[in-house]
């Protein structure tokens, strides 16, 4: 929290350092990030299009792998590309409006909570799948799988709404550069002139109650499928069985793994810069990583990426 004194002044624009210590390699940073960028997009794209194309593959696993892949390109776009002008664009490119900021912050917290929530609806979908196979047409229809979807992105939409709301109510009356490169809570708070002890309190409960909540869901299920392939005596059919969910529990690890070394605490991290790389990681790498983690891990999207983009199937065409 910033000192305030008699004359201050309400702030109404904010100015994003992002990667200031690496100046002069900055176009090498803009050329990676960009790179990065369109990787992402390029194949979370083409995940949706694999999934709408190839009949195999209208299955509701699926279904939820495709909600998550446009939320990873909705999620790298709110950061990304104002990180990428602040590259290059000199210092007006670094500006963002006071409004601008909270509403970037909401939107990048409505994401990030509702890909919790999405990763837990996969991890129940895997557990009917693998525990309660002649079960799984009537749990997991049509229908509740339309319906969870929907109560991810709903439950996430609320998420922000009282965080952003306390953020609204403090005063930044000091120095408005953000030593970051988007607007997250914890530089924010940093800055404000008001007590920032019920917004920190709110940030972290609200945190613990998404992670807890989806965590908890993630690891029932897979606990329960853990007890499932330990009954199972053939060796082969339990690799068979645990490949369906191994894609899953890759990206799983990766991002709660970030997650609650970045969100689930009370206090403005000490050290910033490591806070910009684990942001990097969560925010940029793994939404790269998360499409190639899908069609490596899993036999079914590889091969049906192989079909839809062989030369023999656009020769079809």
């Amino acid at each position: 929290m910033q000192p305030c004194d008699q004359n201050w002044t309400h702030i109404t624009e904010f100015v994003m350092v992002g990667f200031a210590e690496v100046h002069e390699m900055r176009f090498l940073f803009f050329t990676l990030f960009l790179t990065m960028y369109l990787l992402t997009l390029v194949e979370n794209l083409a995940i949706i299009l694999v999934v709408g194309l190839d009949h195999r593959l209208r299955r509701p696993m699926y279904v939820f792998l495709t909600h998550l892949s446009c939320l990873e390109i909705w999620y790298t776009s709110v950061t990304v590309p104002k990180m990428l002008a602040g590259f290059i664009a000199g210092d007006g490119g670094k500006n963002i409006s006071y409004a601008g900021c909270l509403s970037q912050l909401f939107i990048f917290t409505f994401l990030g909570a509702t890909e919790c929530f999405l990763l837990a609806a996969m991890a129940y979908d895997r557990y009917v799948a693998i525990c309660m196979p002649l079960r799984y047409g009537a749990l997991v229809s049509w229908g509740s799988c339309i319906r969870l979807s929907a109560a991810c992105w709903l439950v996430g939409f609320l998420t922000p709404i009282l965080p952003i709301y306390l953020m609204s109510r403090l005063t930044f009356c000091g120095p408005n550069v953000i030593d970051h490169f988007f607007c997250d809570a914890s530089p924010l708070l940093a800055l404000s002139c008001s007590d920032v002890t019920l917004k920190e309190t709110a940030d972290f409960l609200v945190s613990l109650a998404v992670l807890l909540t989806s965590s908890t869901v993630i690891a029932v299920s897979y606990g329960n499928i853990v007890w499932t392939l330990l009954r199972i005596r053939s060796a082969a059919e339990r690799r068979k069985a645990f490949s369906t969910c191994a894609a899953h529990l890759t990206v799983v690890s990766l991002f709660y793994g970030t997650l609650f070394f970045m969100y689930v605490r009370t206090k403005v991290a000490p050290s910033i810069n490591f806070n910009k790389v684990v942001s990097v990681f969560y925010s940029i790498v793994t939404p790269m990583l998360n499409p190639l983690i899908y069609s490596l891990r899993n036999k079914e999207v590889k091969g049906a990426l192989g079909r839809t983009f062989s030369f023999r199937s656009w020769k079809g065409q």
